[in-house]
C-alpha cells in the first residue's frame, strides 16, 4: 500500500526524474574533463569538446515535436537507453580519438531531448502552490545525479575506465525501464491544430523581418561554432573575450528588435498565427514580452560565474595531485548532502520570501563559492596527480568543494523558480526548453572560453575572474521584478 502511494506522489517522481537529468550532465562536467585530462589532452581542447554541450542550447528547435506528441515516458526512455548504448562505445573504444566527438555530440542531443521531456512533464504536473517545494526537490536530486558521476569517478580508480563505462551504461537502462512507470501527463489546456504549422509557415515565408530576426537567433546561438571553423577573416580576434561574447548577445538584441518590427507589419490575425505557431511561436512570444531583450541578457548572465568556472574545476584539482578516488569520495561523501540541503533551503526560501528577493540574495551566496576556489588555487601548488597532499591543501580543497555543493543549489532553486513563473503553461515544454536554452547557451560560452582563460590566466586569476562575473546581473533587477509581477498577474 505504502509503495503504491509513492508511486503516485508527484514528489517522488519528480526527485527521481530530476536525478535521471542531473546525471547525464554530470558525466559532462566531471568525468570526460577528468577522463581526457588524463589522456594528456591539454586545457584549450578540453574547453572546446564543452562546446559539444550547444545541443543544450539549441534543444528548443525539437521541443516543439515533444511538446506536440506528449509522449514524455517514451521520449525519456529512448533518450536514456541511447544514452546508455554510447556510454558502452566509450567501454569498448577505449582512449581518445575522432569518433570521441561524433559520440559526445549524440550524448548531449539525447540528454537534451531529456532534459524536454523531464521539464515539460514536471511543469504540466505542478500547480504554482507546489514550485517552490518541487523547486527544492528538483535542485537537489538534480544536483545528486550530477554527483552520482562522482561515484564513477571514484571507480575509475579502482575498476578502471572500461568498467566505469559500462557501469553507467546499466544505470542509464536502468533509468529508462524506470521512467515507463511514471504516472500518465494530464490532458492538454489547449488542443492542437496540426494544419497550424503550416499556416505558420506560409506566414513566415512572407515576412521577410521575421525570417530575418529568426536567422539572427539561430546566428547568436551557434557563434561558437563559427568561431571553430576558423574563418581567416577572424584569425585576429579568436582570443579577444569579447569577440567571443560580443556578438551573440548583439545578435539576440537585433533578433528582439527584428521580430517587433516584423511583427508590427502584420494584421492582428497574422499576429495570432505567428504567436500561436508550433514551430517558432514560442519564440515569436517570448521576444513580444515586455523588455525581452533585458530578459534574455539576464537569463544568459545569472549563472554566468557557475558556469565559468565549472568546466575548470575538474581539471584544477587533477592538476592539484587529487587522485579521482579523492575527488569522487569528497563529491559523494560531502557534497551530496550539501546539494541535496542547499536545493532544499533554496525552494523553501524562495517560496517564504518569493522569487524576485530570492533571486538576488541567493544569487550573492553562490558567487561565494567562486571565492572557496580563488583562495585554494593561491595556495595550493600543482604537483603529478597521485602525490602526497599536505593536510592543509586538502582542507582547502575540501571547503571550496562543500560551499560550492551548498551554495549551487541555493542559486539554482531561485533561478529554476524564476523560469517556471514566467512561462505560458499552455505550451509549457517548448518555452521551458526555449528559456532553458539561452541559459545553456551561456554555459556553453563560458566553458569554451574558460579553457583558454584558465591556460592564459593561470587558475588562481580566472576563478577570481569568474567571481566578479556574477554581479553585472544585479543591473537588471529592476526590469527583472516588472517582469515577474506581470507574469503573476496574468496567471
Amino acid at each position: 500500500m505504502e509503495g503504491q502511494k509513492l508511486l503516485k506522489s508527484k514528489i517522488f517522481w519528480i526527485g527521481l526524474l530530476y536525478f535521471s537529468e542531473g546525471f547525464p550532465l554530470g558525466l559532462f562536467y566531471d568525468l570526460f574533463p577528468v577522463y581526457f585530462r588524463q589522456q594528456g589532452v591539454d586545457l584549450s581542447k578540453i574547453g572546446v569538446i564543452s562546446l559539444l554541450g550547444l545541443c543544450w542550447t539549441l534543444k528548443f528547435i525539437w521541443a516543439p515535436l515533444i511538446d506536440f506528441t506528449r509522449r514524455h515516458r517514451y521520449w525519456m526512455v529512448a533518450a536514456d537507453v541511447g544514452m546508455g548504448l554510447i556510454m558502452l562505445q566509450f567501454a569498448i573504444n577505449n582512449g581518445y580519438g575522432p569518433w570521441v566527438w561524433l559520440a559526445i555530440g549524440l550524448f548531449t542531443a539525447m540528454s537534451a531531448t531529456n532534459d524536454i521531456a523531464i521539464d515539460g512533464y514536471t511543469i504540466e504536473q505542478l500547480d504554482q502552490r507546489e514550485m517552490g517545494l518541487a523547486n527544492g526537490i528538483r535542485i537537489g536530486m538534480y544536483r545528486v545525479g550530477m554527483l552520482m558521476a562522482g561515484i564513477l569517478l571514484w571507480c575509475s580508480d579502482a575498476l578502471g575506465w572500461t568498467a566505469t563505462w559500462g557501469l553507467a551504461a546499466l544505470f542509464f537502462l536502468l533509468l529508462g525501464l524506470t521512467c515507463l512507470n511514471a504516472p500518465p501527463e494530464p490532458p492538454r489546456l489547449r488542443p492542437r491544430d496540426p494544419a497550424g504549422l503550416w499556416d505558420e509557415l506560409d506566414g513566415l515565408q512572407r515576412q521577410p523581418l521575421l525570417l530575418l530576426a529568426i536567422a539572427s537567433f539561430f546566428a547568436a546561438l551557434l557563434w561558437p561554432v563559427v568561431l571553430t571553423l576558423d574563418p581567416a577573416w577572424a584569425a585576429d580576434y579568436k582570443k579577444l573575450w569579447w569577440y567571443k561574447g560580443g556578438p551573440p548577445v548583439l545578435l539576440l538584441f537585433a533578433a528582439t528588435l527584428l521580430f517587433r518590427a516584423g511583427l508590427q507589419a502584420q494584421t492582428e490575425k497574422q499576429k495570432q498565427v505567428a504567436q500561436q505557431g508550433p514551430l517558432f511561436g514560442a519564440l515569436i512570444a517570448l521576444l513580444q514580452k515586455p523588455h525581452a531583450g533585458l530578459l534574455l541578457l539576464f537569463i544568459l548572465i545569472f549563472k554566468l560565474a557557475d558556469a565559468s568556472i565549472g568546466f575548470m574545476i575538474k581539471p584544477f584539482w587533477v592538476d592539484s595531485g587529487f587522485t579521482n578516488a579523492q575527488i569522487g569520495m569528497v563529491s559523494v561523501n560531502i557534497g551530496l548532502g550539501l546539494s541535496i540541503a542547499g536545493g532544499l533551503v533554496g525552494g523553501w526560501y524562495t517560496d517564504r520570501v518569493g522569487i524576485f528577493k530570492a533571486l538576488w540574495v541567493l544569487g550573492l551566496f553562490q558567487a561565494v563559492s567562486n571565492l572557496g576556489y580563488v583562495l585554494a588555487a593561491a595556495y595550493v601548488p600543482h604537483v603529478p596527480q597521485g602525490s602526497p597532499i599536505a593536510f592543509e591543501h586538502q582542507m582547502l580543497m575540501y571547503g571550496a568543494s562543500v560551499i560550492e555543493s551548498f551554495t549551487g543549489g541555493l542559486g539554482t532553486a531561485a533561478f529554476m523558480a524564476f523560469l517556471m513563473a514566467i512561462v505560458d503553461k499552455e505550451r509549457a515544454t517548448t518555452e521551458y526548453a526555449l528559456l532553458s536554452s539561452v541559459f545553456a547557451f551561456s554555459r556553453s560560452i563560458a566553458g569554451w572560453a574558460g579553457g583558454i582563460g584558465a591556460q592564459d590566466m593561470g587558475y588562481m586569476n580566472y576563478f577570481l575572474l569568474t567571481f566578479i562575473l556574477a554581479f553585472p546581473a544585479y543591473i537588471l533587477l529592476p526590469w527583472i521584478k516588472q517582469i515577474l509581477q506581470q507574469a503573476t498577474e496574468k496567471s
